[in-house]
């Protein structure tokens, strides 16, 4: 059976953005890696941090959250209270007084005011470390484990000699 030019240029151009789409899905869950677990990194509680900024978040859980306040200065919230959309949330605030977060203040997820039981210093100069660390071994050519020896060969039957 013979398939025609159009036919064949037609199921290339159809065929072709799957292919690719399917390639990009598995390439992407390859690149993801394992992840470094925030509450790893967590000091002992703390009554206060200064934020001067607000750089960010990062949703850990349903009742725990990171908040940046600067490059370097993370702290692990533990929330409580109603707040059925914190890992779905595109935008969150949290209170301060006099730019300190305390155990009195708030995250304000959408109407839902969460409040804060629990502060966290984060160590993010080891965490970055590790993250890098991490990364290098990734990157590294996966060896090949080695060969098992040869077992040695059975020695040679003697042969009787006439003399």
């Amino acid at each position: 059976m013979k398939i025609s030019p159009f036919a064949t240029s037609l199921f290339k151009r159809a065929a072709a953005p799957a292919l690719s789409g399917v390639v990009c899905a598995l390439l992407a869950g390859c690149a993801t890696g394992p992840k470094l677990d925030y509450t790893d990194y967590a000091g002992e509680p703390v009554k206060s941090f200064y934020m001067a900024n607000f750089d960010g978040w990062t949703v850990i859980s349903k009742d725990k959250l990171v908040i940046w306040s600067g490059m370097n200065k993370a702290y692990l919230l533990t929330v409580t209270g109603y707040c059925p959309d914190l890992q779905h949330v595109n935008a969150i605030a949290v209170t301060s007084t006099g730019n300190t977060v305390d155990r009195f203040e708030k995250v304000i997820v959408g109407r839902d005011r969460c409040f804060i039981n629990e502060i966290r210093p984060l160590d993010t100069k080891q965490m970055k470390e590790d993250r890098k660390l991490m990364r290098e071994q990734m990157k590294k050519p996966q060896e090949a484990p080695p060969e098992p020896e040869p077992e040695p060969a059975p020695p040679e039957p003697k042969s009787a000699s006439k003399t």
